[in-house]
């Protein structure tokens, strides 16, 4: 299954709903939906499946720059919590 992306809005930001794998080849898709002013952007992760290395570290690092993770699930925490702990 390949990433698949819905945009929606709260009224204060956008939400990107994200399902399916998030990998590499996925990532400047990504980039480019999330763009610039990650404070108003939510990704909700709860339909993701898989993820590799590279998307987590993206994930980490746009969460860290104010990005909201919504029912992020718990393997993907936990990697970031990891790669946390390495840095």
């Amino acid at each position: 299954m390949t990433l698949r992306i819905e945009v929606s809005s709260d009224g204060q930001g956008r939400i990107l709903r994200l399902s399916g794998r998030i990998d590499g080849e996925h990532l400047a898709e990504l980039q480019a939906q999330i763009g610039s002013n990650t404070s108003r952007v939510a990704l909700d992760l709860e339909d993701v499946t898989i993820v590799d290395f590279e998307a987590v570290r993206l994930l980490k690092i746009c969460e860290a720059e104010g990005l909201k993770l919504l029912r992020c699930p718990r393997y993907i925490r936990e990697w970031i919590r990891i790669l946390d702990s390495s840095a």
